[in-house]
């Protein structure tokens, strides 16, 4: 069974920084992309960052650029996702979700809607 299981949020001032993790099971990790997605209170879900598979390039929307890295283990099967200097306005649901690349093909890879495995979300606040 393909499985996502995300940790890591938590409450933290404005300005401050957390470490989400993401362990995956049941397919074979370096062959599937890997992103975070958040949704804030009243709304849609957005793309904050992914990374490709084999190549390991990795992407961010704009509003977390400069703030938040991600990366990949593929050895312990973990993606991760380090946000430093957290503003308020980053406070919402995280969630990973995994794409293989070979369904992926050349299309956007972080497109929310071509994502297909999803963790359960992990809650961030962050306070002012």
């Amino acid at each position: 069974e393909v499985q996502l299981q995300a940790s890591g949020g938590g409450v933290v001032q404005d300005g401050g920084s957390l470490r989400l993790s993401c362990a995956a099971s049941g397919f074979t990790f370096d062959d599937w992309n890997l992103a975070w997605f958040r949704q804030a209170p009243g709304k849609a879900r957005e793309m904050v960052s992914c990374i490709r598979g084999r190549d390991v390039n990795a992407y961010y929307a704009d509003s977390v650029t400069g703030r938040f890295t991600i990366s990949r283990d593929n050895a312990r099967n973990t993606v991760s996702l380090q946000m430093n200097g957290l503003k308020s306005e980053d406070t919402g649901v995280y969630y990973c979700a995994a794409k293989s690349l070979i369904e992926l093909g050349y299309r956007a890879p972080c497109d929310l809607v071509l994502y297909d495995v999803w963790g359960q979300g992990t809650l961030v606040t962050v306070s002012s």
